[in-house]
C-alpha cells in the first residue's frame, strides 16, 4: 500500500474544527452553524451528535443563539445578518479565502471586472461573489469563457481555492488569451493544501493497481483528487466516506490519500481493513506545517476559560493556551467520549 502525505486536514480545516469544538464546549446546546464546517460527512455528524444545528439560512436560527460561520467563507449580509442575530458569532473562514474575498473587494473598487473561475453553487463560490455581485463573472469551462462578452473594463482573474490545477490552467489560459493584459495575483490562489494533496497523488499514482480518495461528494477538493486519479490513468479509482464503501476485490499496489476536510480517523480505519501483506510505504512531496490561529474571539474566549480555570486553583493567571498541541482529529474524538 501507498501512503500520500500531505493528505487529510489542512490548517483551515484543522482551525474551524477545533473553533467549533470550543463552542460546543463553552455553550449549551444548540450551536448553530451556517452551513457545513467542512464538507465531511462524518465531522457534520459527530457534530450534530453535539447538538450543533447547520443551517442554510440564518433566518433559522433563533435570536440570542451562538453562531459559527463556515469554513468556505460566507456573503457580506450573511455575516451580517450572523451579528445582528447571534449572542455570539464565530467566522471560521479559512484566511486563503479571506484573500480572495479581499482582492475582490479591491479589484472591483479599482473598475476591474473580475472573472472568477469557480463551481456553480459551491459554499465558497457563492460567498465570494456576493462580495462584489456586479462585478464578477464566474466561469467553468473554456467554453464558458469563449461565451462572456468584451468588457470595456479591465480584467481580473481571481479562483476558487480548491479548484486543482488542471482544472484552474486551461481556463485561465483562455482568459488570459481572451482578456489581453488580465490582472492576477501576485501569489496564486489556490490553496498550497490543495496542490500539496495533488502533488503527492500524482507521485504515487503511476505505481497503484488501484487508488482510494477518503472524502465526501460535496467536497471539491476532494473530487478534485478523484478526476486527477482518474487522469492519471489508474485502473481503479474509489472515493468513499468510509470504510464500510469499500470495494471488496482491490488487490495489487492500493494507494490511498484523503481530501482536506476528512479526519485521518477513516485513514487509520481503512488502513487497518485492508491490512496490506508488505505493509504500507508512505509517498511523501513535502513537509506541511502551516498553521492558522483561531479567530479572535475564540483566542479572547480560550483566555477567559484558562484565566478562571487557572483562578480557580489558585495558579497563575498570565495563562497562554497553544492551539497547536491539539490536532483536529484528536479533537473530534474527544467529542465522542
Amino acid at each position: 500500500m501507498l501512503l500520500a502525505e500531505p493528505r487529510g486536514f489542512c490548517a483551515g480545516v484543522e482551525m474551524a474544527i477545533k473553533a467549533l469544538a470550543w463552542m460546543v464546549r463553552s455553550f449549551p446546546p444548540p450551536v448553530y452553524c451556517y452551513h457545513e464546517i467542512v464538507h465531511n460527512q462524518i465531522v457534520v455528524r459527530r457534530f450534530q451528535d453535539q447538538g450543533v444545528v447547520f443551517v442554510d439560512d440564518i433566518a433559522e436560527v433563533p435570536p440570542g443563539r451562538p453562531i459559527m460561520l463556515s469554513a468556505h467563507g460566507s456573503a457580506p449580509e450573511v455575516v451580517a445578518a450572523a451579528m445582528a442575530r447571534g449572542s455570539y458569532v464565530v467566522d471560521s473562514v479559512c484566511p486563503l479565502v479571506t484573500k480572495v474575498h479581499h482582492e475582490v473587494k479591491v479589484r472591483a473598487g479599482k473598475g476591474y471586472r473580475i472573472v472568477y473561475v469557480g463551481h456553480e453553487g459551491h459554499e465558497e463560490a457563492v460567498g465570494t461573489m456576493a462580495v462584489a455581485p456586479q462585478a464578477i463573472s464566474r466561469v467553468e469551462t473554456v467554453a464558458e469563457v469563449d461565451g462572456l462578452p468584451d468588457f470595456a473594463e479591465p480584467v481580473a482573474l481571481l479562483a476558487q481555492t480548491t479548484l486543482s490545477h488542471r482544472d484552474w490552467s486551461d481556463v485561465a489560459d483562455a482568459v488570459r488569451s481572451r482578456y489581453a493584459g488580465a490582472w492576477l495575483p501576485g501569489r496564486s490562489d489556490l490553496c498550497f493544501a490543495t496542490t500539496n494533496r495533488q502533488s503527492a497523488l500524482m507521485a504515487m499514482a503511476p505505481r497503484c493497481d488501484a487508488i482510494v480518495v477518503i472524502g465526501s461528494a460535496n467536497s471539491s477538493n476532494t473530487r478534485a483528487l478523484e478526476r486527477l486519479a482518474v487522469q492519471a490513468g489508474c485502473p481503479q479509482v474509489h472515493r468513499v466516506n468510509r470504510v464500510d464503501e469499500l470495494p471488496d476485490d482491490l488487490a495489487g499496489v492500493v494507494g490511498v490519500t484523503a481530501g482536506a476536510s476528512a479526519p485521518e480517523e477513516l485513514v487509520d480505519e481503512i488502513l487497518a481493513f485492508l491490512a496490506p501483506a508488505e505493509g504500507v510505504e508512505l509517498v511523501k512531496v513535502t513537509d506541511e506545517d502551516e498553521y492558522f490561529p483561531p479567530p479572535r474571539n475564540i483566542r479572547e474566549l480560550q483566555l477567559a476559560v484558562g484565566v478562571a480555570a487557572a483562578a480557580m486553583v489558585g495558579g497563575p493567571t498570565d495563562v497562554v493556551l497553544d492551539d497547536r498541541r491539539f490536532r483536529a482529529s484528536d479533537v473530534l474524538g474527544a467529542l465522542r467520549q
